[in-house]
């Protein structure tokens, strides 16, 4: 079992910028790859990027690319996303969700197992 503890959302003007941790504990030297994902009411959730284990390989969605950056540090168990130029689109739930499958950075729900509470992110225009 994994735990996860999502911090840094809040509210921010578009423009601004925000910088979201993710804490993992337990079985943390079981994760593989690491994903971050975002959830408005009503809708399912998106993918918003993920990262390797080691930080060498990245993938962002569409839509925050150039915009996000994701990175972690495995000596803290921690990953992190970098938000600038945040538009009230970006107005979300944040979830972080680890990998233990060693095969590529997955890119939807299931590829994950385990979720955190999430931490609301508030983008006013």
């Amino acid at each position: 079992q994994v735990q996860l503890v999502e911090s840094g959302g809040g509210l921010v003007q578009a423009g601004g910028s925000l910088r979201l941790s993710c804490v993992a504990s337990g079985r943390a030297l079981s994760i593989n790859a690491m994903g971050w994902f975002r959830q408005t009411p009503g809708k399912a959730r998106e993918f918003v990027t993920a990262i390797d284990r080691n930080g060498g390989r990245t993938y962002y969605a569409d839509s925050v690319k150039g915009r996000f950056t994701i990175s972690r540090d495995n000596a803290k168990n921690t990953v992190y996303l970098q938000m600038n130029s945040l538009t009230p689109e970006d107005t979300a739930v944040y979830y972080c969700a680890p990998r233990s499958s060693p095969y590529g950075l997955g890119s939807v729900e299931t590829d994950y197992d385990y979720w955190g509470q999430g931490t609301q992110v508030t983008v006013s225009s």
